[in-house]
């Protein structure tokens, strides 16, 4: 990672490696896998963690009749042995997220009880793995998930449009494996956990109606395409979901190391929604009110929280940046170079948005070293031009691709 600040910034550094570890594949799957098949494993996948899930599964069952397909962002790709990885468009998917959705019903057809499905869901399936419904077009799907983004539409309400424009999601790959088992392994990157989220609930029923579905649309002022129609929900008995790596074990396991260090951690909430300026804000609010009257904790201590905010841009043209540099560039305009804070907000899964950079790291010189640049953090905030401000005062952090996701962390350290 790059950072160019002081010791503060070291600790929150290390804390988020911590919650990467937390949720890295290659640790947390392997315990996780269930009974060898007497038939065939085919495993199939999607998300920015399915490449380096599928090779640690080859790995680790060079015994096993193994084949299968799975599909992840361009630039998230490992080699997985026996197991074909495809690329695909995220957040807005592409011709190659259709291709990989056809290749992985293909594969997990004509099964026999004997064989096991491995499904291996991480966050950012939905748009990687997309095969529209019946009377639905790619084209349409692309349009509703860019509309829905741009109008600051919650992650669950994307996956909720998603389901109901798709012939794998909402439990339709997995229906489409009978009579075989299912097994998913899922790295969660959603508010709460919720299987029918992840990636859009492949292998779990859908769980919304049309109703629910219209109300999302019409809050945020999205127009459904004209041919769209619901799909009942399939019946699945024959499917074992489990969750191997969630946002609340990535934080359970940072603050284990911030006690180890003498700094008393307290988590917020893995499930942190909403606007990520006025998240930074109230933030803000908060590690003043520790530093001054040691609630709602008393220094040292580090604010952990995770989940996913968002973005509205409106009709204005924004500048670069993502939701996390943006709650951190809010956080500091906030403190106003407030005494003994420093801040940390990081995508795990190494991309803040659509950026290069996880996220950033802010202390109280931030301000001051922006406006030596020439910048004013106040009209970047504005402007949504958040990573100009981090990048001009040494702040941003680069990780590269994670190959994990459990969505956001964020640390506010307080001395």
């Amino acid at each position: 990672m790059e950072c160019r600040l002081g010791e503060e910034a070291a600790l929150l550094r290390r804390l988020f490696q911590t919650a990467l570890d937390a949720a890295d594949p290659r640790l947390v799957l392997p315990p996780a896998l269930p009974d060898k098949p007497r038939g065939r494993c085919v495993v199939v996948g999607a998300g920015k963690a399915a490449a380096l899930m599928a090779q640690v599964v080859d790995l680790a069952w060079p015994d096993v009749r193994l084949s299968g397909v799975v599909v992840t962002r361009h630039g998230h790709a490992v080699p997985a042995g026996r197991v074909a990885v495809l690329q695909a468009g995220h957040p807005v998917p592409d011709a190659g997220s259709e291709v990989a959705a056809r290749r992985i019903l293909a594969a997990v057809r004509g099964l026999s009880a004997d064989d096991l499905v491995l499904a291996l869901i991480s966050g950012g399936g939905s748009a990687v793995m997309a095969l529209p419904a019946a009377g639905v077009t790619l084209a349409d799907k692309q349009a509703v998930t860019r509309s829905l983004l741009a109008s600051g539409a919650t992650i669950g309400e994307i996956n909720a449009i998603r389901r109901h424009l798709s012939a794998i999601k909402g439990g339709w790959l997995a229906a489409s494996a009978v009579p075989a088992r299912v097994v998913t392994l899922a790295i969660s990157d959603v508010p709460g956990d919720d299987p029918a989220v992840i990636a859009s609930g492949p292998t779990v029923p859908n769980d919304t109606d049309l109703t629910e579905v219209n109300a999302i649309l019409a809050r945020h002022g999205v127009a459904l395409p004209p041919g769209a129609r619901l799909r009942a929900a399939p019946v699945l008995t024959h499917v074992d979901y489990r969750l191997i790596a969630t946002p609340s074990m990535a934080l359970e396991a940072a603050a284990e190391v911030a006690r180890q260090a003498g700094v008393a951690p307290l988590i917020l909430g893995d499930a942190i929604e909403g606007e990520a300026r006025e998240a930074g804000r109230v933030m803000a609010g908060m590690a003043r009110s520790c530093r001054a009257h040691g609630v709602p904790a008393g220094a040292p201590c580090v604010l952990l929280s995770g989940g996913e905010t968002t973005v509205t841009i409106g009709a204005a043209r924004p500048g670069r940046g993502g939701r996390n540099t943006e709650f951190l560039l809010a956080l500091t305009c906030q403190l106003k170079a407030e005494p003994g804070i420093w801040a940390l907000a990081c995508d795990t899964d190494g991309i803040d948005g659509t950026e290069d950079a996880a996220g950033a790291v802010a202390g109280p010189a931030t301000l001051e070293k922006a406006r030596a640049a020439g910048i004013n953090p106040v009209a970047a905030l504005a402007a949504h031009d958040s990573y100009g401000v981090f990048a001009a005062t040494g702040g941003l952090i680069f990780t590269g691709p994670t190959l994990t996701n459990v969505n956001d962390f964020r640390a506010i350290l307080i001395t």
